[in-house]
């Protein structure tokens, strides 16, 4: 049974940090691309970040760029989010994805993050 579970969010102010995390089980972890996305109310879902199976190339959405960081580690079946200097235009449910060759892709339930200003 694939499982992803986000843990982290929270409410934090305006120029806080989080630490966003996704555990991974059910699948062969290290084979998938994992992302990060968010959807706040009235908005589509956007990609935040993404991360190759090996970990060797990441990708930011313009507007996380120097402020957040995607990482994992395929022994712990984990993916990360570090969040920095958070902004209230960061404030969205985000959600962990795993896909495998564009063919097979995977959602968790989401976390929410609130940035108060």
């Amino acid at each position: 049974q694939v499982q992803l579970v986000e843990s982290g969010g929270g409410l934090v102010q305006s120029g806080g940090s989080l630490r966003l995390s996704c555990a991974a089980s059910g699948f062969t972890f290290s084979m998938y691309r994992m992302s990060w996305y968010r959807q706040a109310p009235g908005k589509e879902r956007e990609l935040v970040a993404a991360i190759s199976s090996t970990g060797g190339s990441t990708n930011y959405a313009d507007s996380v760029k120097g402020r957040f960081t995607i990482s994992r580690d395929n022994y712990k079946n984990t993916v990360y989010l570090q969040m920095n200097k958070l902004k209230p235009e960061d404030t969205a449910l985000y959600y962990c994805n795993a896909t495998w060759n564009q063919l097979l892709t995977y959602w968790g339930q989401g976390t929410q993050v609130t940035v108060s200003s």
